[in-house]
């Protein structure tokens, strides 16, 4: 029986300056949050009272917490087990999945304590949706609408660093400068250098019927111009480079940014239907930002010593420190990250091959496992990395690992004191367990696979996100492929790993918003993303994709399994969000010259981030379910 009563008009002011201390109340329009107070009815619910259950055919109300605690209760659970509920307190609303598409709630909704609260019909809440745009994208898109106040935030917060600064999140059409300035190819060289001159620019790209075919900057004048003693009058594409590197006009400034690093290159060409419509520099990209990406590629890519190298990665965790105040996003930072730590590693490899001489010249490839592997490292990460290799003619394993584990520790140690600590549960290279022939790698996954204990489920979690970084990257590539095809059908190691999976439950609370551990702290890393990474492994092996990302692992399963793209997207973004939070924590563990950790005291997080972390949270509970749905066989 409803014993909701309307709100009286006296109580309308109250109401919305009430309502305007949450999201998304607090950025809808005053026309819209007056439409939906109006309509607003207030229920009274006792202790232990349901409030929303599964039972009935449809979701009838909206409800918004007044007063009081609500507990939500999934519907599907493996064992019964009180962590599969979740408190709900003032300002949040439910049940939005099952108002969004007109079915009975999947979730059972009771009183904690005496309760009140806001309620709308579900024929006004579908009129709401129509007329207010703000409470339509957190219905639709909570963690995203969620994520973008916590952005704008973080942005507010650094805004005397970040001023006025080029967004990396901006297309490269709003960030070219002015229409290209072409040649055509057979143009004298004389006359080509002439014309940068008088234009002031310091690059001049050859076009053919409008399509780029080479390029000529300032930086090519002394090599390819002085020292070269060319001759003027020859045809500038003979001294051109062709092997040029491009981007649509709608491609996002941190992909130029990232094709700078990895190619060493100092422009982007911007094509549109392989038409030149401009050219960024690196000038364009960074010289408001102060971000020298490029700068500290160039310096790796030139290392000649290890002290070089060092200083390169200290410039990398300053450039990380950077761009996180400058509000780069999360999945952004991490690949950043992880670039340039790529090259950092394959310049330390390429110096110690150099000197060990013939050695490196055999089949053999340097292995990046866990974060590294899946391209998601922080500012505070340890090493995980393997060597995969072939056997000679005439020789065994055992001879080509003795020759390789003396290298194998030089680059452990090289890395050491590059500031990537070398791994206390020894997962490296230098370690005879994991530098072994392509042949060993596929003999100790294959017993893996057919144990499926606990040692090997917490292998797994390593071993298995590996990927190539230097040398003969087709022996990773067959890798891949010889275990895809071996854990794809194996329904039993997926089941192992999935019972394994949902035992690491995200902390939320009953009494609190959340379950905290030693120190009154909850575990970013451990509970927070580790959830997402279990999951979006177990989709990725089962569906036989080769991505190591998470990101990219959860989507290409969404793909492959027809999931609710938008479902899909709220786990990617309260990944992100936990990966973001990380990095600030660590930031400003930097800052106060403090060890770098994963650990936070929720108390000490603001009411957004409180709010955003529960809903996270909620997502890896929601992650699990589904998980837990397609994997018990």
């Amino acid at each position: 029986m409803d014993t909701s009563t309307p709100l009286a008009p006296n109580g309308f002011p109250a109401a919305i300056d009430h309502l305007r201390h949450f999201s998304p109340f607090d950025r809808m329009a005053a026309e819209h949050l007056k439409f939906l107070v109006e309509r607003l009815k207030l229920g009274y619910y006792a202790q232990g009272e349901v409030i929303v259950s599964p039972d009935r055919r449809e979701a009838a109300r909206y409800f918004i917490v007044k007063q009081g605690a609500v507990l939500s209760e999934q519907g599907f659970s493996r064992d019964g087990k009180e962590d599969t509920r979740w408190e709900m307190t003032e300002g949040e609303s439910f049940p939005l999945s099952a108002l969004l598409s007109n079915s009975a709630s999947g979730s059972t909704y009771s009183a904690k304590e005496d309760t009140f609260c806001y309620e709308l019909a579900a024929r006004d809440f579908a009129e709401l949706l129509t007329l207010s745009p703000q409470f339509q994208e957190y219905c639709t898109r909570r963690m995203a609408h969620l994520l973008e106040q916590s952005k704008q935030a973080i942005q507010a917060q650094y805004a005397n660093s970040s001023s006025g600064q080029q967004s990396m999140d901006s297309p490269l059409s709003g960030i070219v400068r002015r229409a290209p300035v072409t040649c055509a190819p057979d143009a004298p060289v004389r006359a080509v250098l002439a014309a940068m001159r008088e234009a002031g620019i310091g690059s001049m790209v050859a076009t053919e019927d409008g399509a780029p075919v080479g390029i000529f900057t300032l930086h090519d004048v002394l090599n390819r111009v002085v020292l070269a003693g060319i001759d003027l009058d020859r045809p500038i594409i003979g001294i051109m480079s062709t092997a040029l590197v491009s981007l649509p006009p709608s491609a996002p400034a941190h992909e130029a940014a990232l094709l700078m690093a990895r190619h060493g290159s100092r422009h982007i060409l911007v094509c549109d239907n392989g038409k030149l419509v401009g050219v960024v520099s690196e000038k364009d990209l960074f010289s408001l930002q102060r971000i020298g990406l490029r700068q500290i590629s160039s310096a790796i890519r030139n290392a000649a010593d290890l002290d070089t190298l060092k200083q390169a990665a200290d410039d990398i965790r300053q450039l990380a420190h950077n761009m996180l105040a400058q509000g780069v996003a999360a999945e952004q930072l991490t690949l950043f990250i992880s670039t340039l730590n790529d090259l950092l590693t394959e310049r330390i490899i390429e110096l110690e091959c150099n000197a060990a001489g013939p050695l490196c010249q055999a089949g053999l490839c340097w292995l990046a496992l866990g974060s590294e592997g899946r391209l998601e490292q922080t500012l505070n990460t340890d090493q995980d990395n393997g060597i995969v290799f072939t056997v000679p003619q005439g020789a065994t394993a055992e001879t080509v690992r003795a020759l390789l584990l003396p290298l194998a520790r030089r680059i452990n140690d090289a890395l050491d004191a590059c500031g990537f600590p070398l791994c206390k549960g020894n997962v490296m290279a230098s370690n005879p367990e994991w530098c072994l022939s392509l042949d060993e790698w596929k003999d100790k996954f294959a017993d893996w696979i057919f144990r499926g204990d606990m040692p090997v489920l917490l292998n797994a979690s390593i071993f298995f996100d590996f990927r190539p970084i230097y040398g003969k990257r087709e022996l990773a590539h067959e890798l891949r492929d010889w275990l895809n095809a071996k854990i794809k059908d194996n329904r039993l190691f997926l089941r192992n790993m999935t019972q394994n999976a949902l035992d690491n439950r995200p902390p939320l609370g009953l009494v609190r918003d959340f379950v905290t551990g030693e120190g009154h702290t909850l575990d970013l890393k451990f509970n927070g993303i580790t959830p997402f990474v279990d999951a979006a492994r177990i989709f990725g092996l089962a569906v036989g994709v080769n991505e190591t990302a998470t990101i990219r692992r959860l989507r290409a399963a969404g793909e492959n399994w027809h999931m609710d793209a938008g479902e899909v997207e709220g786990w990617v973004e309260a990944f992100l969000y936990i990966q973001l939070l990380r990095l600030r924590l660590q930031h400003s563990q930097a800052e106060r010259n403090e060890p770098l950790g994963n650990k936070v005291d929720p108390d000490t997080l603001n009411h957004l981030d409180r709010r955003i972390l529960k809903e996270a949270y909620r997502q890896g509970r929601r992650i699990q379910s589904v998980l837990e749905k397609y994997f018990q066989f």
